[in-house]
């Protein structure tokens, strides 16, 4: 649910913007600048009555896929693209990064916030949708990935998560046959395949690790970080989902005391 002043600047966003638009058979002289209601409708393929709505700010809801057709017509680049979205409360469905539909499960959030080890909460296209203060404290750089990080995006393009997990290729391809089973309970899922898509182009770790085909479903162990602040770390993985919402889990790191370890038990 949108609020009146989001509605508003939404309205005047839109309105801006069809006015910077130069008609594409320029006529006779016009009375206003840019284009007629009539001709981004048309260029959208939305009705006009619609466009006229949401330039009076009134109270609509138009879908994620009809604001994206109307972001195209409005010639809109990524961070207007972005604005529009943020302020018609949608998804933009070609962005696999931006805010998750859902939130977290209460439950998941819940115990993340109540727990003093890091715990974060993930859904399926791994988005990070709950997450503790304990947890921003030692996976160094999430906070860089924006509101709504995703776990994969920062294992494999950040150089922080390169910095902090030792023997990151490991860590990163372990993470990603780790993930591979969850996608496989959810393959049609349109934010985990855009998540694929783009790291796919983007890093070519990532690439060559979802071409090999891994899969592995155990979350457990133990895991080794290398703080800038903090040294030399070791937790114990649990992992939990929700009752409610199995393809969300909350990943829970259970701090090891030095010389605690034992090594049969280490996974990369």
């Amino acid at each position: 649910m949108t609020t009146p002043e989001q509605r508003r600047l939404l309205g005047a966003f839109v309105r801006a913007r069809r006015e910077a638009l130069r008609p594409e058979t320029p006529g006779a002289r016009r009375r206003t600048p840019g284009l007629r209601r009539e001709e981004l409708a048309a260029r959208a393929g939305i009705g006009v009555t619609w466009v006229s709505w949401i330039e009076q700010g009134r109270e609509v809801s138009p879908s994620a896929h009809s604001l994206a057709r109307l972001a195209g017509a409005l010639q809109l680049g990524r961070a207007e693209r972005a604005y529009l979205f943020e302020l018609a409360g949608r998804r933009d469905p070609d962005d696999p990064f931006a805010a998750p539909e859902g939130a977290a499960p209460a439950a998941l959030a819940a115990v993340a916030g109540a727990l003093g080890w890091p715990a974060y909460g993930l859904d399926p296209a791994w988005h990070v949708v709950c997450c503790n203060p304990a947890a921003r404290r030692l996976l160094t750089g999430l906070d860089g990935e924006g509101d709504h990080p995703n776990l994969l995006r920062w294992a494999f393009t950040s150089p922080a998560a390169r910095a902090l997990l030792p023997d990151w290729e490991d860590r990163a391809a372990r993470l990603l046959a780790e993930f591979r089973a969850d996608y496989g309970r959810h393959p049609d899922d349109p934010a985990a395949r855009a998540v694929v898509a783009w790291l796919t182009g983007e890093s070519a770790l990532f690439r060559a690790c979802w071409e090999r085909q891994a899969v592995t479903g155990r979350a457990g162990g133990l895991r080794r970080f290398r703080h800038p602040e903090d040294g030399d770390l070791t937790f114990r993985q649990h992992t939990l989902r929700a009752d409610d919402r199995a393809d969300f889990k909350l990943v829970a790191l259970e701090p090891v005391p030095s010389g605690a370890e034992r090594s049969g038990d280490d996974q990369p």
